[in-house]
């Protein structure tokens, strides 16, 4: 349009009508819609802590890409297993071994019945980004890195299932090896996937998980989903992963930053 009147002759008011126009149609937005939860099985079982969840504020993560608009992070409660290091960030140049937190290793369960359409699973677990130069490596060239490596950078090992609705789930930052289920296997609710990571871009262990529109992450739209199977600890929260108040878009039966779960396999599919 620039072009055409930079060479035409046009009459002062339609150039400025041909440059307001188009401009004012580009503000304009279609009204917010957000399509129901749909009713999911929480994916792990014992105790865990919600972080950047879609009960605190949407986009949980920040973003839409990758169908992440809903997408939560949950890490082991320290109580449950092995001792968690202390989020006191120090000036190692190494951060610390995965090993060293609870929920490394832990079972990841299917939310819901479906066909796997995508595995990744040779990807090495990385240490923790747990002090300041290992923080600042991860925020600054490793993060911008990851985004141009596209979703097997960022999500790291991962496994995709189709439920028999439609909808997709992706689980990510899975540990090296541990996948359980390949391309094709039917799976049922509460079964095992694979085991709680740290590949990917992560600071520490712990289970990414999404529900999509479609199975590839990068082409796919987030949805919200609720979970059933899990108790939240309403006596006690971690302050480390808490938030403050939940944001007017955040979903409101949804675990918000800091809550603790108490999750439980479901019964139909006992998790041994």
């Amino acid at each position: 349009m620039v072009l055409v009147m930079s060479v035409a002759p046009v009459p002062r008011l339609w150039a400025v009508v041909c440059m307001v126009v188009p401009l004012a149609l580009h503000l304009v937005r279609p009204p917010s819609q957000r399509p129901e939860p749909v009713t999911m099985h929480v994916p792990v079982r014992g105790r865990w802590v919600s972080c950047n969840s879609p009960g605190s504020k949407v986009p949980s993560h920040g973003v839409r890409a990758h169908g992440q608009m809903y997408a939560v992070d949950l890490v082991q409660d320290a109580s449950e297993g092995a001792t968690d290091p202390a989020f006191l960030l120090g000036w190692s140049l190494r951060g610390s071994s995965p090993e060293n937190y609870p929920g490394y290793g832990a079972p990841v369960l299917a939310m819901a019945a479906g066909t796997v359409v995508h595995v990744t699973d040779q990807v090495r677990d990385h240490r923790a980004r747990d002090s300041w130069p290992t923080l600042i490596w991860m925020l600054t060239l490793e993060g911008f890195f990851r985004v141009l490596g596209g979703a097997r950078s960022i999500m790291g090992n991962r496994v995709i299932i189709q439920h028999d609705d439609g909808t997709c789930a992706a689980y990510a930052h899975l540990r090296q090896g541990s996948a359980a289920v390949r391309p094709g296997d039917r799976v049922q609710t509460g079964q095992p996937l694979g085991q709680v990571g740290n590949t990917g871009n992560t600071s520490e262990p712990h289970l990414h998980v999404q529900l999509m529109d479609r199975p590839r992450p990068e082409s796919a739209a987030g949805l919200p989903m609720r979970w059933t199977g899990v108790e939240i600890d309403t006596e006690r929260i971690s302050h480390r992963w808490a938030t403050g108040h939940a944001k007017p878009s955040a979903l409101p039966d949804f675990p918000a930053n800091g809550h603790l779960l108490r999750a439980a396999a479901p019964r139909d599919h006992p998790v041994h």
